[in-house]
Parts: structure tokens; C-alpha cells; sequence
């Protein structure tokens, strides 16, 4: 593991301190502009973004929070919510209803208002493959979904959005790449592997993220923090890969809880915080100490 840390070049993007630092902070405001750009396709692009708070609350004192990645608006006010979630949890569609209905619900102010709503999008960088039901499934890397009309087919309202990048489903190589979003796409998955900027992968934006990731320019506050954010990242991986490995010896592809029950012991076993296991699973704290004890 330290040789991975620090033998590497560049930031690995899927651990929270690598995609916190390419895509969270004012100087790399350009980066995620151009990121969203190209993940998202809107007729009317984002020219610029303010970061926002990443912790929101309910109105009640009672009402779970939700600690976002990334939470921006853009000039047109609308809202933007950009995760990266490294492990699959049994409720992550209904993770990320929860997460879109919350800038939703911060739209809504006291006394007289008409309902107009700014658009809500939720942006979920996947390591980890969403979306198998139907046989060409394997095929879209990028999957929209918004409020649709069941009998007409037709768009009911743009107002929430949801866009899932399934990272997994991605293996054009470097000599392979065409569009921007396939250059966005080899980055997020190869980045840490690199030990140059390939020549595909030019311009203004790409080499303004090579330099961000450059770990020789990190603190050492910083890699400290990195170093255990690699960690922590690893430890999934390798708690979700045993995880699935059980779930096949008893005839349960998903494990679904059971499986999700499984990460929970590993990452116990690795003595890992409630609040990063509360984090890679969605289980609560109270079921996470249930499972402990």
C-alpha cells in the first residue's frame, strides 16, 4: 500500500481526498464546470458555479442530514449535487431520491411562493455497475433519468434529474478515445495509474487537472490525509470483493443486506469508523453497532 501511494504520480480521483481536491475547492471551479459540461449535455451550458455547504438538514431538528461531495449552484441558480460512491449500497436509488429532494425542499420558502422550481441535478460517479436489467445495459456508461409520463413516453418535467456514471462499464483504451466524455471517463478510472499526461488528453482543462493531481506538490499534511484516504478506499474495495465472493458461494449474486451485513464485519475487522461505514453501506449507526454487537 505505501508503494501505491507513493510510487504513483498522480491522485488516485475515486478516493474522497483525490476527488475532493480535483473537483471541490475554488481552484479547480473550471475542472467541474467542464466535467458537468460534458457529463451532462444541457442545450445551455454552465459557465460558471458557487460552491455551496456540502452538509444540508431538513427544517426539523430531527431531520436526518445528508453530507453531499460536492454541492454547487450555477448562474442560472439551479442546483447541482456530484457524488462519488465507491461501494454498491442496497438502497442507492432511493439514496439518491433522498439527496434530489433536498435542494427541492430548500427551494420552498415561507409564506407566499408560486412553486416555481430551479433543476435539481444529482450527478453519481459510480465504481460499480447501477444498472444490469436489460441485455444491452452493458453499453451505456452514462444513464439519464428524469420524471417521465408512463403511457406517452414523453418528459414530464425537467426539474429532477439524475445522471450515473457506471465507471466499471468503461474500457476504451487511451488510443481508443474520441469524445470528451470518453477522455473524462479514461481519467476518472486510469488517472492513478499514469505516469504522463498521454498525448489524447490535451488542452486547457486536462492540463490544468494533471497539475492538481500531481502528488509531489501535495503537504504533507496533505499526504497524510491522502494516505489514509487510499487506505480507506482499498479497504472497501477489498470488504465489497469479499463480500461478493460469499454472496456467490451461497447462491446470492447481489447479497443485497446480507452481502451489505458482510462489508459491515470486514470493515469492523479493519477497526474503520462508524461514520465511513455509515457512509460506504447507508445502514445507520444504530444497525452498524447492532451488527457489531
Amino acid at each position: 500500500m505505501e508503494k501505491l501511494v507513493f510510487e504513483a504520480r498522480y491522485l488516485d480521483p475515486l478516493t474522497d481526498f483525490g476527488f475532493h481536491r480535483l473537483f471541490g475547492t475554488e481552484s479547480c471551479k473550471e475542472v467541474l464546470i467542464d466535467f458537468l459540461n460534458e457529463i451532462i449535455k444541457e442545450e445551455s451550458p454552465i459557465t460558471s458555479i458557487q460552491y455551496l455547504p456540502p452538509e444540508q438538514w431538513g427544517y426539523l431538528k430531527n431531520d436526518r442530514r445528508a453530507v453531499f461531495d460536492i454541492f454547487c449552484t450555477n448562474e442560472k441558480k439551479e442546483y447541482f449535487i456530484v457524488e462519488m460512491q465507491r461501494a454498491k449500497q442496497p438502497y442507492f436509488r432511493d439514496r439518491s431520491i433522498f439527496y434530489g429532494s433536498l435542494p427541492v425542499r430548500k427551494q420552498a420558502p415561507r409564506g407566499k411562493w408560486n412553486y416555481r422550481l430551479k433543476a435539481v441535478y444529482v450527478v453519481a460517479i459510480l465504481d460499480f455497475v447501477l444498472f444490469k436489467e436489460f441485455q444491452d445495459d452493458k453499453e451505456h456508461v452514462i444513464e439519464f433519468v428524469r420524471l417521465m409520463r408512463e403511457r406517452t413516453k414523453t418528459l414530464y418535467s425537467k426539474k429532477l434529474n439524475f445522471v450515473f456514471v457506471e465507471l466499471p462499464k468503461f474500457n476504451k483504451t487511451v488510443e481508443e478515445l474520441v469524445t470528451n466524455v470518453d477522455k473524462w471517463l479514461f481519467t476518472l478510472n486510469n488517472l492513478s495509474k499514469l505516469e504522463n499526461r498521454p498525448a489524447a488528453l490535451q488542452g486547457k482543462i486536462f492540463e490544468k487537472l494533471f497539475q492538481l493531481a500531481e502528488i509531489k506538490e501535495l503537504t504533507e499534511e496533505d499526504m497524510k490525509e491522502y494516505r489514509k484516504s487510499v487506505l480507506k478506499y482499498h479497504d472497501i474495495r477489498d470488504a465489497v470483493d469479499l463480500a461478493r465472493e460469499e454472496g456467490r458461494e451461497e447462491g446470492r449474486e447481489e447479497g443485497i443486506e446480507t452481502g451489505i451485513v458482510f462489508i459491515i464485519q470486514q470493515c469492523l475487522r479493519k477497526n474503520m469508523p462508524i461514520e465511513d461505514i455509515v457512509e460506504i453501506t447507508g445502514f445507520s449507526q444504530e444497525q452498524i453497532k447492532t451488527v457489531r454487537n
